[in-house]
C-alpha cells in the first residue's frame, strides 16, 4: 500500500454515498481514490467475524422488521453502556447473512438511504477477497485497516477476536506482510494478543477524546489510565518504547485532539508523535455541517455541506500520516490541493 501522504482511508467504505460496510460501499471507496478501507469487526454466535460498526445492529440492518428474529431483541451492557436491540453474538452467520444493510444516518444522508435493503451483510473473509479483486482492477496495492471492536466483551463471551482474526488471516492467505494490513483497536490488550499470534501488520492504538479504554476499566475500575494520559509527553514515549507484544506502530486519534481551542488551527500532537517515532492517523473527515467545527459550518441545515475543503486541509496540514473519510473523493481533492 503506497500512496501520497496522508493516506486516504475509506471509513467503513464510502458511507457518504452507500450504506456502510457493504460491498458497494467498499468498491465505491476504491473507485473514488481511497488507498485503503476500514472495516469494523465483531463476532457472530458461531465465531464468524462480521463487518459491522457495532455488535448491536438495529440501526444498520433491517433486523427490526424481520419477525423471525423478534425474539432475539434484548438489553445488554456492552463496555459499561446499556444497549437494547439485536446483537451479532446472538445470531449465527447463516442468520446474519439473510439481513440487509440500511443507512445508519438517514436524515443526514438521504441519498445513501435510497439504497436500503439492497446489500447483504459481509463477513471479513469476503472483504479480503474484495480488496484483492479491486487491487487488480485498479492496478495498485490497496489496503485494509481492520478495527477489532469490543474485544474484552467478546472474550468474556468465549469469542476471542484475536484468535478468530488470526485464523481468518491464515485461511485467507492475508498474513503475508505488513504493507497492506493495519490492525487497530481502542483496547491495547487485543493488539498485543494479535501480535502474539504472529499476525503481520502495523499495530495502531485508537485514542478517544475522553475517557479510558474498556480493557483498563474492566481491570482497574476508576483507577484506569485514561486516553489523555496516553498522549501526554510521558504517555507517548511509553507507547513508542514499549517492547515485545505491547509495541505499537502508531496512534489514531479523534480529529478534535489535533485542533487548538478555536478549532481552526492545529496543536503539536502530530509533531510530538512523530518525534518519538509513532505514526499518527485521525478520524473522521466528514463534510456535513453536523460534523464540522463551528468555524467551518455554512448555513443552518445539519445535512448541508460546510467549508469542508478548508476543514480537511487544516487537518491534513498537521502532517498526519493517514485520515479516515466518509467521502473518499473529497479527501483526495483536499489532499491534492495542499
Amino acid at each position: 500500500m503506497s500512496s501520497p501522504i496522508p493516506v486516504i482511508i475509506g471509513h467503513r467504505g464510502a458511507p457518504g454515498y452507500r450504506p456502510e460496510h457493504t460491498s458497494a460501499s467498499y468498491r465505491l471507496a476504491f473507485a473514488l481514490g481511497a488507498d485503503a478501507v476500514e472495516p469494523d469487526v465483531v463476532a457472530s454466535k458461531d465465531g464468524v467475524l462480521v463487518v459491522r460498526h457495532e455488535n448491536e445492529i438495529s440501526t444498520t440492518t433491517d433486523v427490526a422488521s424481520r419477525s423471525e428474529f423478534a425474539h432475539l431483541r434484548t438489553t445488554k451492557r456492552v463496555d459499561g453502556v446499556e444497549r437494547t436491540g439485536w446483537f451479532t453474538e446472538d445470531f449465527t452467520w447463516a442468520q446474519l447473512s439473510t439481513l440487509r444493510a440500511v443507512e445508519r444516518l438517514p436524515r443526514l444522508r438521504q441519498a445513501s438511504s435510497t439504497f436500503d435493503g439492497r446489500y447483504p451483510l459481509m463477513r471479513l473473509s469476503e472483504l479480503f477477497d474484495l480488496v484483492d479483486r479491486e487491487s487488480e482492477r485498479h492496478g495498485r496495492s490497496l489496503g485494509l485497516v481492520v478495527e477489532l471492536k469490543h474485544a474484552t466483551y467478546f472474550e468474556r463471551l468465549g469469542l476471542p477476536l484475536d484468535e478468530l482474526f488470526a485464523a481468518e488471516l491464515r485461511d485467507s492467505a492475508w498474513n503475508v506482510g505488513s504493507d497492506r494490513l493495519v490492525v487497530e483497536s481502542f483496547e491495547r490488550t487485543v493488539l498485543g494478543q494479535v501480535r502474539a499470534r504472529g499476525v503481520r501488520g502495523r499495530s495502531v492504538y485508537l485514542i478517544e477524546a475522553s475517557g479510558a479504554p474498556y480493557d483498563r476499566v474492566a481491570r482497574d475500575g476508576r483507577a484506569a489510565r485514561t486516553y489523555a494520559q496516553d498522549i501526554d509527553g510521558a504517555g507517548l514515549y511509553a507507547l513508542a518504547t514499549a517492547g515485545g507484544h505491547d509495541a505499537v506502530d502508531g496512534i489514531s486519534v479523534n480529529k478534535t485532539l489535533l485542533m487548538d481551542a478555536a478549532a481552526d488551527g492545529a496543536n503539536d500532537l502530530v509533531d510530538r508523535a512523530h518525534g518519538v517515532g509513532l505514526q499518527i492517523f485521525c478520524w473522521t473527515l466528514r463534510p456535513e455541517n453536523s460534523f464540522l467545527a463551528k468555524p467551518f459550518r455554512r448555513g443552518k441545515h445539519p445535512e448541508s455541506f460546510g467549508d469542508w475543503p478548508r476543514a480537511f486541509q487544516v487537518l491534513m496540514s498537521t502532517g498526519v500520516d493517514a485520515v479516515f473519510a466518509d467521502h473518499p473523493d473529497l479527501a483526495v481533492v483536499a489532499r491534492d490541493a495542499l
